[in-house]
């Protein structure tokens, strides 16, 4: 059982990393695997909706996007961070995300768990927080909760860790999740996955 962590921070190792990396060490105490990954810093452009990856199962432009996907469709789970800028994700995660789930619509994400981590020095963070979690409830993809919302304030990875309250959540939701991942898998085992109805697609403007 694995956790893919995406970091949407341009700085590798600042606020958003830390909050991740206290997700990843509860995850690791509870025999789940994790593997943070850094995309904040890139210059990924956004998805143009070419639909081109209906036809070639990837993404047309040839990035990490694709070398990511392969671990993003095998993963138990996944955590998106972010920074909050003007009250919304990083761009650059927003175009990693958008491509990265749209390119692999053929993969069934069902019970794949979910997970959204923000980090602010003030404000913005639920705001963010809602935006990031809509990418799992389009992908019947469970999201996983802590204590409070999923989020941790300060201006440097000193001061987020002082942030006792935000880094408890943090703790929490590794745990959380290590729970619902493993118990999806045994409820795989013993029920299956739920029943599938073929998707229908209806234009408001007909």
């Amino acid at each position: 059982m694995n956790v893919l962590l995406i970091n949407g921070s341009p700085n590798t190792n600042g606020c958003t990393f830390t909050a991740l990396n206290e997700v990843a060490k509860a995850l690791n105490d509870n025999g789940i695997e994790t593997e943070i990954i850094h995309v904040g810093h890139m210059d990924i452009r956004g998805c143009i909706g070419c639909r081109k990856c209906r036809e070639i199962k990837k993404c047309v432009f040839d990035d990490f996007v694709n070398e990511v996907a392969p671990r993003f469709i095998k993963c138990d789970g996944v955590v998106i961070g972010s920074p909050v800028y003007f009250a919304s994700p990083n761009g650059g995660v927003v175009s990693f995300i958008d491509r990265l789930f749209y390119s692999t619509f053929s993969c069934d994400k069902t019970m794949k768990v979910g997970a959204a981590v923000v980090s602010a020095r003030r404000g913005g963070c639920t705001a963010t927080f809602d935006m990031l979690n809509k990418y799992f409830t389009i992908s019947g993809m469970p999201i996983v909760s802590s204590q409070y919302w999923n989020m941790v304030h300060g201006n440097t990875p000193d001061e987020v860790k002082k942030d006792e309250e935000g880094m408890q959540i943090m703790r929490t939701l590794g745990r959380n999740m290590a729970f619902l991942i493993k118990s999806i898998v045994l409820g795989k085992k013993e029920y299956g996955l739920p029943e599938k109805e073929p998707i229908k697609f209806t234009n408001f403007i007909r």
